[in-house]
């Protein structure tokens, strides 16, 4: 069975282009332009999708400063959840634009929600598909709340146990919706490589038949572009017009002309991918004469004992396979043969 959704009029999966999201996230800046531009250079970049994410400080915590509350162990460390997420979010009212201009410039709009309240909207909107962040993995009403859209659920595995992919994907099937993408992710920022574990991704769509994907949070682009040898059908990575804008995610966001060296690696190991054969391009079949074959390296009289003195396996292809060199020492020839001829059958006897 070939794993397959379709989003929009595209089908993302087995067979299908890579599909390369763009994370706008909080790159913007909570600056309109910014958001705009960056729409703009991922399409130079030759993006495919554009992903923002679906909102407020009030929707995914409360405004509180005691420890409960407070990051630690991260990029955030001595925030509060409430103070990040305030500086983190998109306004609601950018986000008609926000997707008309995506759509005009040729790309698919996605967003992220994380609460009820954003799915309607998102859903008013016409959102074409859903990506559900690692951290809200375990928000199972959520989960089904997307599910019952029927659009494609794409989920990230950064925070999640085997035991909660299985519970993710179970939930979504059990409202009936059959389009889920899982996107092996590793909850770093930004993620170091040595913690990738890219052969997952085969795995997970080997287990649970679902398409598969890479949330990226390394830095450079050796790692999504190798997870597409891995069977990744999605690559979302992060977009910044500059780093040195700073924001919350700055520091694993590529910049344009990153991204789109991104976009050229993933294109070309497409290529070379190919598909699985084992037939001979043509160039490869040219190319063959110059293989090796059995060829006289000393004139032989009529009659003469074939040895290993007067035949060699040399280049090119022009004489018998090699195969038959030790069968034919010992016999004699049939004919007086010069020095740089192939050897044929019909020289020898007894062949």
């Amino acid at each position: 069975m070939i794993n397959r959704i379709k989003i929009g009029k595209r089908y993302v999966g087995e067979g299908e282009p890579v599909l390369m999201v763009a994370e706008v996230s909080c790159n913007h800046l909570q600056k309109k332009e910014y958001a705009i531009r960056l729409i703009e250079e991922a399409k130079n970049a030759g993006v495919d999708a554009v992903k923002f994410q679906t909102y407020t400080p009030d929707t995914m915590t409360i405004d509180a400063k005691n420890e409960h509350f407070m990051i630690k162990g991260s990029l955030w460390d001595g925030r509060t959840l409430y103070d990040l997420y305030r500086e983190a979010y998109t306004p609601w009212e950018w986000f008609p634009e926000l997707k008309d201009r995506t759509e005009q410039e040729g790309m698919i709009f996605i967003s992220s929600p994380f609460d009820d309240t954003a799915v309607d909207f998102l859903e008013k909107l016409g959102t074409p598909a859903y990506k559900v962040a690692s951290f809200e993995i375990n928000h199972i009403p959520l989960l089904k709340k997307i599910a019952r859209t029927k659009k494609p659920v794409i989920f990230s595995t950064g925070l999640a146990t085997l035991d909660d992919i299985q519970l993710a994907i179970e939930t979504i099937k059990n409202e009936g919706n059959e389009q889920i993408g899982v996107l092996k992710c590793t909850s770093a920022y930004p993620a170091p490589v040595s913690e990738m574990n890219l052969r997952t991704i085969d795995e997970i769509r080997k287990r649970f038949g679902v398409v598969v994907g890479l949330s990226d949070h390394s830095m450079g682009i050796a790692a999504p572009a190798t997870a597409v040898a891995f069977g990744a059908s999605i690559i979302e990575k992060h977009i910044i017009l500059d780093r040195k804008m700073g924001g919350p995610d700055a520091a694993f966001s590529l910049e344009p002309t990153e991204f789109k060296q991104l976009v050229d690696a993933v294109r070309e190991v497409e290529q070379a991918l190919g598909k699985l054969s084992f037939e001979l391009t043509e160039k490869a079949k040219e190319h063959r004469i110059f293989m090796r074959s059995i060829f006289v390296v000393k004139d032989i009289k009529k009659g003469e004992i074939i040895t290993p003195e007067n035949i060699k396996v040399i280049r090119p292809n022009k004489g018998m396979h090699p195969k038959y060199y030790e069968g034919i020492l010992g016999k004699p020839a049939k004919k007086d043969i010069k020095r740089g001829t192939p050897l044929s059958k019909e020289m020898v006897n007894g062949e």
